[in-house]
């Protein structure tokens, strides 16, 4: 008998039916490919009729302010700001911007935290066509003025926070731009700086005309994001228009519309919100936004608002778990939560308990040329690329073999990069569309060369790298492993740091594990290196150490075990809830830089013993 599918299949009739039915039959996975192809669809018929009619980001905003101008856009500390309110804001700062005639394509530079006027601001700056760096908020000193001359700002904007002031205040004497300060007076801002409060007390709200962006292209500058910064200073990556036409329909894939509420705690700076806020823009939608992340009062404010649809990123589903349980934490109206970061170790339990419907892990980089979103529901996917999808898609990607020991692709004897098999890791490659004629990131071809792969399957083509490992399974689903410098070589293996963590999170008394390698003088390779952190309320004891041990022994491959552990009082993670890594490798396992409990392992007593100055020594000649 004809499953239900296959009855619909049949129902196209004809030779529509009888080939799918046939494709089916050869590739299994196909029925994945035309889910995934139906979710997509609206989104990328949408994108063509907006890049065709010219109808981009901004162009959404105005037509939802003028045709819904009630319906609230944002929530922010209880408080309702509709489509029309956040237009006549944007319009204020528009005009307040049309006096210091910049040309189109100019940079302005933001520096704010979460708060309306953030979202008013950028949208204001859209209206005239101009670019807009959005700075790190955290970010303070040779960093924060490395950002600005990056994005070669012609002007800076900074928000009411005094912590914000504070840190242009110490930078002011090496910046000659002008600067328009909120929460100040005319008075307090003194010769230096300009209020930009008392600018829009006097500004009109009038709407500018949509024809002054006529000479507004494709590849024109919409957003600068910057990378975190942790293996260098922060560069600007470009958001072009055309690219901000796409942001705008991601959230399709969930069935986002309007009525909806999407809560976002990211970052405004961040393209995880970003992707939000013009999604908002595109369907009318609602967002709810938070000045921080606060995992105690995370469910509390999806029930107070009706929030729909939720964003996750990093680790915060781990700081989800880690709080106590809550008769009311699964009461909700939360249909899918979207995002990326959500480690296969906790996937189930969280969506268990608390009761999400469905979750859309998605993969992709501000500055990539392709993206991934796992509509199927497979558990621990970041989505999908087949070889059916990548004939479909203009920017297929693809994953290739990659050699850690150089750290590069690998290389055949003709000189060509190879294709991983099913469940091989490699590196992501996506190819590289016309708008990205200006590069990936801003400040020249050197910065843009690094992320560019040359003659990879024949002489000539060239292919955005990643930087991340990832897999494909006999379905075509697409798992994330490792970021290239995270996985590395021990004994001759390769050893991936995502999968000794999901096996330490494993133990019931430890809520995260940061993994990865350090030197040993005289070895090669890199040892493994954990460090652990107990969850709340357990404190450490002896009898964990030998645990671990077996734990590490009944799952993992004697090159893969940690060599050191490192308990630590709370883990180091960036804004976006990622790991930091870099200071912790450059620490390494010397009791004299670290403070932190140390622990080396003793395959004679079959656990962990204690690290400290007067044995590292003798740890160093063993053979550990």
């Amino acid at each position: 008998m004809p499953s239900a599918k296959e009855k619909v299949l049949m129902g196209l009739g004809g030779a529509a039916g009888a080939g799918i039915l046939a494709w089916r039959t050869m590739f299994p996975w196909i029925g994945y490919d035309l889910e995934m192809m139906k979710a997509g669809k609206k989104a990328m018929d949408e994108i063509a009729i907006d890049v065709a009619k010219r109808r981009f980001a901004i162009d959404m905003f105005e037509e939802q302010a003028a045709n819904h101008p009630r319906d609230v856009m944002l929530i922010f500390e209880n408080r309702a700001y509709t489509f029309e309110l956040m237009n006549n804001q944007a319009c204020k700062v528009a005009n307040i911007a049309m006096n210091w005639g910049l040309p189109q394509g100019s940079t302005v530079a933001i520096f704010y935290e979460n708060e309306p006027a953030f979202i008013w601001t950028f949208l204001g700056l859209l209206k005239l066509g101009l670019g807009v760096a959005f700075l790190n908020s955290n970010i303070r000193s040779k960093p924060l003025l490395h950002s600005i001359a990056t994005s070669d700002a012609r002007i800076l904007l900074v928000g009411s926070g005094e912590e914000l002031h504070q840190a242009i205040h110490e930078i002011k004497g090496d910046l000659d731009i002008p600067i328009f300060v909120s929460g100040i007076t005319s008075e307090e801002a003194g010769s230096r700086y300009q209020s930009m409060d008392d600018l829009m007390l006097t500004s009109q709200p009038s709407e500018i005309c949509s024809s002054i962006r006529n000479t507004v292209a494709l590849i024109s500058p919409c957003i600068y994001i910057y990378t975190s910064g942790t293996t260098g200073l922060p560069k600007p990556a470009i958001v072009n228009i055309a690219k901000g036409v796409g942001f705008s329909k991601f959230c399709l894939f969930s069935g986002m519309k309007k009525g909806d509420v999407i809560y976002t705690t990211t970052p405004l700076y961040h393209s995880a919100a970003v992707l939000a806020l013009f999604c908002v823009m595109n369907t009318g939608a609602t967002m709810l936004l938070r000045r921080k992340f606060s995992a105690s009062h995370y469910w509390s404010d999806c029930r107070q608002h009706g929030v729909t649809i939720a964003q996750y990123i990093g680790e915060l589903c781990r700081y989800l778990l880690a709080q106590p349980e809550d008769p009311e934490e699964g009461v909700h109206n939360i249909r899918v939560m979207i995002g990326n970061g959500l480690r296969k170790d906790i996937w189930v339990e969280f969506q268990k308990r608390f009761k999400i419907p469905k979750i859309m892990e998605f993969f992709g980089a501000t500055e990539g040329t392709t993206a991934m979103v796992n509509v199927n529901g497979r558990v621990g996917a970041v989505g999908r690329m087949s070889p059916f999808l990548n004939k479909l898609t203009p920017t297929p990607a693809y994953i290739v073999k990659y050699d850690p020991e150089i750290e590069e692709p690998y290389r055949n004897k003709q000189g060509f990069c190879e294709e991983c098999k099913i469940g091989e890791a490699g590196i992501l490659i996506g190819s590289i569309p016309m708008i990205y004629a200006q590069g990936f990131y801003k400040g020249g071809k050197a910065v843009n060369e690094k992320k560019t792969l040359r003659n990879v399957f024949k002489k000539g083509d060239a292919f955005f790298t990643f930087g991340d490992l990832l897999y494909k399974d006999s379905d075509h689903f697409v798992y994330f492993k490792d970021r290239v410098g995270d996985t590395f070589r021990w004994k001759g293996e390769n050893v991936s740091t995502n999968e000794v963590a999901n096996v330490l999170t494993g133990l019931d008394f430890i809520q995260d594990a940061n993994v990865y390698g350090v030197h040993i003088p005289g070895k090669d390779g890199r040892a493994g290196m954990a460090g652990i952190l107990l969850k709340d309320g357990l404190k450490f004891s002896d009898d964990m150490l030998p645990k671990i041990y077996e734990h590490c022994q009944r799952n993992l491959p004697g090159y893969a075990r940690p060599l050191f552990l490192r308990f630590l009082k709370e883990m180091s993670l960036t804004v976006t809830f990622k790991q930091r890594k870099v200071e912790v490798v450059k620490e390494g396992f010397d009791p004299s830089k670290v403070t932190d409990p140390l622990y080396s392992i003793s395959v004679d007593k079959k656990t962990y013993v204690p690290l400290t100055l007067d044995t590292f020594s003798q740890v160093l000649q063993s053979k550990l």
